[in-house]
């Protein structure tokens, strides 16, 4: 069974150094591309909602090519512990 597509965002961050909305989406899209929270509004609501909460870090943000601002967040040691605790492989 797959876990909710939030889990899976907070997951993913467990794995990586940091990333923005748009690496989420890209990393997601295979297992998750069909669900109508994988997009980049709500993949950017969930991501505020998880630092708001402690899980995730503000790292950097840059604007893109399209002069769109991208957010990096991390997990930091104690907030990718609590992810791992709480959502299991």
């Amino acid at each position: 069974m797959k876990k909710p597509l939030n889990y899976a965002i907070l997951k993913y961050f467990t794995t990586v150094k940091e990333a923005c909305a748009e690496d989420v989406i890209d990393a997601l899209k295979s297992e998750y591309g069909n669900f109508k929270a994988l997009k980049k509004d709500a993949v950017i609501s969930a991501l505020m909602t998880a630092e708001a909460n402690g899980l995730l870090e503000e790292t950097r943000f840059e604007m893109d090519k399209t002069d769109s601002l991208r957010v990096y967040y991390h997990a930091n040691e104690e907030g990718a512990s609590t992810i791992n605790k709480y959502i299991k492989d």
